[in-house]
């Protein structure tokens, strides 16, 4: 996985969850690239552990070598780390131990909470959150580089009931094909033939989405690119470009659950 595919993978779920956790999607995103290597770390990678967050997790828990700072010195402990289900419910997780804080202190993070990435990045290095004394120019590093505060300025816009009321059945209905996906398995085989059982029901999300389009227009995102490639390769979509925000993100969660697939010949 490249940084960019990264980033495309990771930000939708940073941005809506900075829309409810008023953190910087920005901070996410480069915690998340740091802590992970770029999602490529064995916990992440057997573990959906993003963010290096200790303890048991929705999935349980890992033990794994991890390198600390003490007295300023790196050093190689044992620890304990949890496993999540998917890299939504990582991201969720961080959020919820910025906002609650620490059985010791609940307002440990408060002040990460409402500010700009770099600001942000500055606030949790001082909180303590990471032992690495160089944890905050790290992170303003990576969101520098990868212009990563873009993230930050996709507000919520203002939308109707009846828009809102759309949006939480799509929400469901990608719920119920999430959970469709867990439980056929690993086998690549099982997942392309109930994908293919499930056409119809892809279709009318699509449709759905459409319903919804009335509101702003923009242009494909780059984050968004495969998954609007994947989408238009299945025959699910003519007219990629001038969707909303919410089109391209929901597209972007279909992609990354392994729904969007080419349409067999013949």
């Amino acid at each position: 996985m490249t940084e960019k595919e990264f980033i495309a993978a990771i930000a939708p779920f940073a941005i809506a969850d900075m829309r409810r956790s008023h953190i910087a999607a920005s901070l996410t995103i480069a915690q998340a690239a740091l802590e992970s290597g770029w999602g490529s770390s064995g916990l992440t990678v057997r573990a959906n552990n993003l963010f290096g967050i200790k303890g048991r997790g929705p999935a349980g828990s890992i033990t794994i070598q991890t390198t600390e700072y003490q007295n300023g010195k790196a050093v190689q402990v044992s620890a304990a780390f949890r496993a999540y289900n998917n890299w939504g419910e990582s991201v969720a997780d961080h959020s919820a131990l910025i906002r609650d804080g620490v059985s010791w202190n609940r307002n440990l993070y408060s002040k990460v909470i409402g500010v700009g990435g770099a600001d942000a990045a500055k606030e949790i290095a001082a909180a303590g959150y990471a032992t690495d004394p160089g944890y905050a120019s790290k992170l303003i590093q990576i969101m520098n580089a990868n212009n990563l505060f873009q993230y930050d300025e996709m507000e919520d816009d203002e939308m109707s009931a009846e828009d809102r009321q759309k949006l939480a059945t799509l929400e469901v209905q990608l719920q119920e094909l999430q959970q469709l996906v867990n439980g056929l398995g690993t086998s690549r085989d099982m997942l392309q033939t109930g994908v293919q059982e499930q056409g119809q029901t892809l279709k009318d999300v699509i449709e759905r989405l459409a319903a919804i389009e009335g509101r702003s227009t923009m242009n494909v995102p780059e984050w968004a690119q495969l998954a609007v490639s994947a989408a238009a390769a299945a025959g699910l979509l003519d007219t990629p470009s001038q969707g909303s925000y919410d089109f391209y993100r929901t597209l972007t969660v279909l992609y990354r659950a392994g729904l969007l697939t080419a349409k067999k010949e013949g």
